[in-house]
């Protein structure tokens, strides 16, 4: 009989700059929020801002390191912008208004890969023989030796008997 696995595995959603969400100066620095996560593939990291003063944009690290917002891979300006982190490695998301950026508001999360629980196995139960042991028949009181020889026939009957269940 085959074991049953139980695996569960579960995404996690994370509030970029916690309570403060994604504005220019949060509470927590965005290089330690990051640091101090661990975000892996389909994870998905929930943008809470201002809609219509600020967005974010996920780029590449050359328009990271420049702020450039030409060249996004995606841009997100609803408010409430969830994304999903659909493979591992590196993340650049930078902030759609050009002063944000380049005052610090940009975030590089590093996606390790999916999560790999140890798998709970459901073992079925083992079979263990029913054996009913007898004890030998007891020795007659003659001493004529067929009491020998019945107490051994009965220790080769219960042995082979035994063997026949294992």
């Amino acid at each position: 009989m085959t074991p049953i696995m139980f695996v569960q595995v579960v995404a996690r959603q994370f509030d970029v700059g916690g309570k403060d969400g994604w504005v220019l100066k949060p509470t927590e620095d965005y290089d330690h929020w990051a640091q101090r996560n661990r975000f892996q593939v389909n994870d998905t990291l929930h943008f809470k801002y201002n809609k219509g003063s600020d967005s974010v944009v996920v780029v590449k690290k050359e328009d990271f390191d420049s702020c450039n917002i030409n060249n996004p891979i995606q841009k997100m300006d609803g408010g409430d912008s969830t994304f999903q982190l659909s493979n591992s490695g590196l993340f650049y998301f930078i902030s759609g208004n050009l002063d944000n950026c380049k005052n610090g508001q940009k975030l590089i999360v590093l996606v390790m890969a999916a999560r790999q629980p140890i798998p709970r196995a459901a073992l079925p139960p083992q079979k263990i023989p029913a054996t009913s042991l007898t004890s030998p028949a007891p020795t007659p009181t003659d001493n004529s030796g067929s009491g020998r020889v019945g107490v051994s026939v009965g220790i080769v009957l219960m042995f082979t008997g035994f063997v026949g269940l294992v």
